[in-house]
């Protein structure tokens, strides 16, 4: 009688292991097995980390096999089971490899196709075909379509991180239990002393120290050290965490009436302003986005405060960006005076904090959780409801959307939730940052996820005229690193363009993209169908860079450019200057946040911050849902290219007291998981 050796791998993460009683079917062309028990006497089968193998044999001979029928079934008390793969050899000696990489929970049970990566065309038999709709069909029961708030981007349909499939949900929940992780922070940054002390203001800026780190060498600490300079200050547009506002000025905006008699002291060139925005050396940042959203009105013993202030900026004759104007709202008049670096001391300074703090909710709010979070959920709702685990595009995306569901899912259970902890220091919290999504979907467009086009946009693109950018010529180098892959892979899977425009999985995982996701707007520009094999890779590029790359960018430098209150403050006490010569230093310090606030808004980004624990970076693929040479052979080239952008990073970055290393391939995770 024909007999097989099974080989089933058991997860290594916490509680992956099972003591339930595993069946195992194999389904071939000349017919099924009976159901057998996986069990060796006087063994404990099935140990988290775990590879067992046992001897199958069969009445008579199953053909080629296409299937793996694993069931699982109560022994005691029900434990989920985390199954890797199965490794099948058959009685000619052939190994047959059936990933899985899922969990399977209560009375369960799973079917499993071979690991040979297949389009729907290539299917011609009618059980495999079944196999794949019903997986489908399954799927998209499991993973619907929400909308959290009108105008939204549709998230998860899970009210909670427990509602989620288990194959989704995180491993451990307590690791990114966002109260628990705060409350951690501070702890660990000994200012939990402070974190009650709400409406109790900071003597002077030297106070901040009492709950700032010191961790010698590092950016924060620089940042501390320089955070009222001017250069400082025009750096971070280019290379802080929100380096995606910056744009070249080609003409002066009628809301900024700045003249050149304004500015003239700060000009190097011997031109009038007109002059140099024609030469290109005007850039401009404009917070138009916060006018008229509504500050946080959640704590009634503290009036908080939002500007939409203007940025002027001027690249001066060493190539450097610095703040020449600064106007702290969009309606020009005698009570919104235009801010200059020639007025006092503390006129400038509070003009720039203002800045610096509309920054910092539109980098939160938009750039981080809409461009990256949300978006990224979108790709991966849509992955899973319309492309079968055998297919190459799934094989392909499933590590770039890993845990982001999840994240997301307990950010809107406790971070940015009504009363959540968004709501405790943000000026924006209490609908506010609601209202600002609402508002920049509107500008979430295709385009500007292309990294390439969104920078060209922007007018940022040339490396002559702006040397000093990092975030766009690191970006570029992994943008085209991702691209070269995915390339690789569609010519592996799809011959031709036809081949593309007629796979049918292909075109309504991005149908959901855009109908779903994007709300079916068509200024969005985002595509219903895709129709060659060059645009698929760019579609590609985009899901991957923007879950991994631009997430990277602006997530992990939160602690190094934040934790110094005063360069981002999360909410101000006080409303914006209306007239010049009259701010102090105690005026500064009583609108900047509270003792509580910072404590909260200190603990939030030193979380944020943190990689995951067992990080999987790009390039990283552990999980092997691919099985064939060639998509091997591409994944070990893109390591390469990746580790040939590290050196450059780095030697880059040799002896700089500002290194920029947030789009270092080794420190750019695959997915949005934190």
């Amino acid at each position: 009688m024909p007999s097989y050796t099974v080989t089933v791998a058991t997860g290594s993460q916490w509680f992956a292991g099972t003591d339930d009683y595993i069946y195992l079917s194999l389904i071939g062309s000349a017919g099924c097995s009976e159901k057998h028990l996986l069990d060796k006497a006087f063994y404990n089968d099935f140990e988290r980390g775990a590879v067992d193998s046992y001897d199958v044999t069969v009445d008579e001979e199953l053909g080629e096999i296409y299937l793996v029928k694993i069931e699982k079934r109560k022994y005691w008390l029900h434990d989920d089971w985390y199954l890797k793969y199965i490794t099948l050899k058959t009685p000619h000696g052939d190994y047959i490899e059936f990933p899985c990489y899922r969990w399977i929970t209560g009375e369960g049970e799973i079917v499993l196709r071979d690991g040979r990566a297949k389009l729907a065309r290539d299917d011609q038999i009618h059980i495999l075909k079944q196999h794949r709709r019903k997986e489908l069909e399954a799927r998209q029961k499991q993973y619907r379509w929400m909308e959290w708030n009108p105008g939204f981007p549709l998230s998860i349909d899970a009210k909670c991180h427990k509602d989620l499939p288990r194959d989704i949900q995180f491993d451990s929940e307590k690791g990114v239990d966002f109260v628990l992780n705060y409350s951690k922070a501070m702890e660990n940054l000994f200012i939990n002393r402070f974190m009650h002390m709400f409406q109790s203001s900071w003597h002077d800026f030297a106070d901040f120290e009492k709950i700032f780190v010191k961790i010698s060498n590092t950016i924060s600490e620089r940042v501390k050290n320089h955070w009222q300079e001017d250069l400082m200050f025009g750096y971070q547009f280019l290379n802080g965490c929100n380096p995606v506002l910056i744009k070249r000025c080609t003409a002066l905006p009628p809301k900024l009436p700045v003249t050149t008699e304004m500015v003239e002291c700060s000009l190097e060139r011997q031109l009038s302003l007109e002059q140099e925005v024609q030469e290109g050396n005007i850039f401009i940042v404009d917070y138009e986005l916060l006018d008229g959203i509504d500050a946080n009105k959640t704590d009634p013993c503290t009036h908080q405060f939002l500007a939409a202030p203007i940025c002027l900026l001027y690249k001066n004759l060493a190539n450097k960006i610095v703040p020449i104007a600064i106007q702290l709202n969009q309606t020009p008049g005698e009570s919104n005076p235009i801010f200059l670096p020639t007025d006092s001391k503390y006129d400038w300074l509070l003009a720039k904090i203002w800045v610096r703090s509309s920054d910092f909710h539109v980098h939160q709010t938009i750039t981080h959780l809409l461009r990256t979070h949300l978006v990224s959920e979108v790709f991966g709702i849509a992955m899973y409801r319309q492309l079968p685990a055998v297919h190459p595009l799934f094989k392909l995306l499933v590590a770039h959307v890993r845990f982001t569901i999840a994240i997301n899912t307990k950010a809107r259970e406790q971070l940015i939730c009504e009363y959540g902890l968004f709501d405790k220091a943000n000026a924006t919290g209490g609908g506010g940052h609601v209202q600002m999504v609402q508002r920049a979907v509107q500008d979430l467009t295709y385009s500007s996820l292309c990294f390439p086009e969104a920078i060209k946009a922007r007018g940022m693109d040339s490396t002559e005229d702006i040397p000093f950018y990092f975030y766009r010529d690191d970006g570029l180098l992994v943008w085209e690193a991702i691209q070269s892959f995915t390339m690789e892979v569609v010519s592996i899977y799809y011959e031709t363009d036809q081949v593309v425009e007629e796979d049918q999985e292909l075109q309504d995982f991005v149908k959901d993209v855009y109908v779903y996701g994007m709300r079916g707007k068509k200024a969005s520009g985002f595509p219903k169908s895709i129709k060659s094999r060059e645009k698929l890779s760019e579609y590609l590029t985009v899901v991957i860079f923007t879950a991994s790359a631009q997430h990277a960018a602006v997530n992990f430098g939160q602690y190094d450019w934040c934790s110094w209150i005063p360069n981002a403050p999360p909410t101000m006490r006080a409303p914006p200057p209306t007239a010049k010569g009259v701010v102090t230093i105690e005026q500064i310090v009583d609108t900047l946040p509270d003792r509580g606030r910072s404590c909260w808004h200190l603990g939030a980004v030193w979380a944020l911050s943190q990689f995951q624990e067992n990080e999987l970076f790009l390039g990283m693929y552990p999980e092997e849902h691919f099985i064939e040479k060639p998509v091997k052979e591409a994944m070990i080239r893109f390591r390469k290219n990746l580790e040939a952008i590290v050196s450059v990073i780095a030697e880059r970055n040799k002896n700089k007291k500002l290194p920029y290393y947030y789009l270092s391939p080794d420190r750019i995770p695959n997915s949005v998981a934190i």
